[in-house]
């Protein structure tokens, strides 16, 4: 028998297909799977390392479909949390934002600032973290290899193309005919040189730095299909779009804009995220018709949801989901000293608690839930000793509205109050739809934005503590199951070549897990950003061992300095997805 790098013994292995858990086990020979066999069967003399795997569970590694790790991989090699969570590749590019292409002189402020306000990324830490020194979409991928703990795609933003080919004529203007042939050449080069496909935003949520539409949302639907078109001539390309209806329910007239994408494409495209709630069934329905009369047509659009509810905090001061409240902005975006004045006006506090509350806040209404927001760190005397309380039993004791006494309290601070507002969803019939959601065939479990909103959210644990709730929670699906939704399926969709199983001769991206304690730790923050800058982040419990490409990358929930990962380039490491699903 050829010899053995690495021989996992007596594990029970749960390989991503689905099929049920078995004792087995697996070696390892180089950056591959060398063997999978019944547990004993494998000779232990030949192996250079054997792990012993007795009670504990090894998958495949875990593929989270919706990140923004393309910063932050400059600095923080390993993408954590996500990899201590048992992450072993990371899909990038999303919603249209990307650092690359990017044109010579001052391209590069105008994408920091843009992705400081729209994914929440800290400006100190892109200006202080990344060199900016690159021009080409290839140039960029070139700088990731052999150089980060897990396997990592990107897709080419939209605004980025934009704002390279136009300038500042990209925010305010539709492209010319030669831009756009200009876009449709730069995309092509972009995807030549591996990115995974194409990204757009043309979502309300999404502004700059300056407070007007990122350059995505100037865009024509003649130019992204456009530009959706050049995917059919790049093998293992893939789509992905936000548009308002993600949040508020999708229009006609956007069923209708997404199909045509992914029939221009000939690709599967998917959209983030997809909340599920018991209380609004109708709109779970609209948003599943988009997907139900796309494939009527022959197109696929698959709806990324999350299987757990990351926890978030929010600020009426930074940047945060409040200021995301349509009907909010006349307020959340002026200067904070105007923005306390308008706050204190009871006139202006009506107006806002009654947008919040109307049906045109969509998901955003969730928020509207003061009574449960409990308050996290204080600054002011006058909110001394009212850490940990929740605003709705703040204001019984004081008399007053639940949303005056949260104004109350967050002016006093001058908008500075850490909030953590109540988990909407968090009732047995939310969670039974949720279980039934799962099921359908154009939903995929996935969106944590990893690496964005690093002020006020951790969506990274995903993985660990659906594990978790699989095993000693709700366990609304079996662990075989919870395991292909979060390997295989997506390494499907992504057509992401012999990943996402444990299988002989397999890339050797596997996770070894302990059933008994597997989690997460709870979210904190952590000053440990370029510049000093903090983010929201928490640890894993439970996971014993990664191994990326074969080799250790997470020893015990910690990065072990294994640099095993590298770019996963369309093509060469991609097949192209069906548009038809099995």
């Amino acid at each position: 028998m050829a010899p053995i790098d690495t021989l996992i013994r007596g594990a029970t292995l749960v390989d991503g297909s689905g099929a049920d858990a078995r004792t087995a086990d697996v070696s390892i020979t180089g950056d591959r799977i060398s063997a999978v066999a019944e547990a004993g069967s494998l000779d232990a003399q030949t192996a250079s390392e054997v792990v012993e795997g007795a009670g504990l569970v090894l998958a495949p590694g875990f593929v989270d479909p919706h990140t923004h790790y393309d910063a932050q991989l400059f600095w923080d090699p390993f993408a954590t949390p996500s990899s201590l969570h048992g992450v072993t590749t990371v899909i990038g590019g999303n919603c249209g934002f990307t650092i690359a292409p990017l044109a010579p002189g001052d391209d590069a402020s105008y994408i920091r600032t843009m992705l400081a306000k729209v994914e929440g990324m800290p400006l100190p830490a892109l200006e202080a973290g990344l060199p900016w020194d690159w021009s080409g979409f290839g140039d960029y991928l070139d700088r990731f290899e052999g150089r980060i703990g897990v396997n990592a795609a990107f897709l080419v933003g939209h605004c980025a193309l934009r704002h390279t080919v136009m300038g500042d004529r990209a925010v305010g203007n539709e492209a010319s005919d030669a831009e756009l042939a200009e876009m449709v050449a730069l995309l092509h080069e972009s995807l030549e040189a591996g990115g995974l496909g194409f990204s757009t935003s043309l979502s309300f949520t999404h502004t700059d730095w300056d407070g007007q539409p990122v350059p995505s949302r100037w865009a024509s639907h003649d130019e992204v299909l456009a530009l959706c078109r050049t995917l059919r001539d790049h093998e293992g390309t893939t789509l992905e779009f936000i548009l308002d209806g993600c949040l508020k329910g999708f229009t006609d007239e956007e069923i209708e804009l997404v199909t045509e994408m992914s029939l221009a494409a000939q690709r599967p495209a998917n959209w983030n995220v997809l909340t599920v709630e018991a209380r609004s069934p109708e709109r779970l329905a609209r948003q599943l018709e988009l997907s139900e009369r796309a494939a009527e047509r022959g197109a696929r659009v698959v709806a990324l949801t999350m299987p757990t509810i990351a926890r978030m905090c929010a600020s009426f001061g930074a940047h945060s989901a409040l200021h995301s409240i349509p009907g909010w902005s006349f307020v959340m975006g002026l200067p904070i000293p105007e923005r306390i004045l308008k706050l204190r006006d009871p006139e202006i506090r009506r107006t806002l608690d009654e947008r919040a509350h109307s049906k045109e806040a969509g998901v955003f209404a969730g928020l509207a839930r003061w009574s449960g927001y409990r308050i996290g760190t204080t600054f002011s005397r006058d909110n001394a000793g009212l850490e940990g309380q929740l605003v709705g039993d703040i204001a019984r004791e004081r008399g007053s509205s639940v949303f005056d006494t949260l104004l109350d309290i967050v002016i006093a601070d001058e908008l500075r109050t850490v909030l953590w507002p109540s988990q909407p969803g968090e009732n047995h019939e939310s969670w039974a739809l949720r279980q039934q959601t799962w099921e359908h065939p154009y939903v995929m479990l996935g969106g944590s934005d990893a690496g964005a909103h690093l002020d006020r959210m951790c969506g990274s644990t995903y993985p660990t503590l659906f594990l978790q709730d699989v095993l000693r929670g709700r366990k609304l699906v079996s662990l075989e199951r919870a395991v292909q939704m979060m390997t295989a399926v997506p390494a499907e969709l992504f057509g992401l070549r012999e990943r996402g199983l444990v299988r002989e001769g397999y890339h050797a991206d596997l996770v070894l897990f302990d059933p008994e304690t597997v989690g997460a730790e709870e979210c904190a923050f952590q000053a440990d950003l370029p510049a000093n800058s903090e983010r929201l982040t928490a640890g894993s419990i439970g996971v014993r061992r990664v191994w990326l490409n074969g080799r250790t990358s997470i020893v015990n929930g910690a990065p072990a300095g294994e640099l095993a990962g590298g770019v996963l380039r369309s093509g060469r490491d991609t097949r192209t997805a069906p548009l038809t699903v099995a």
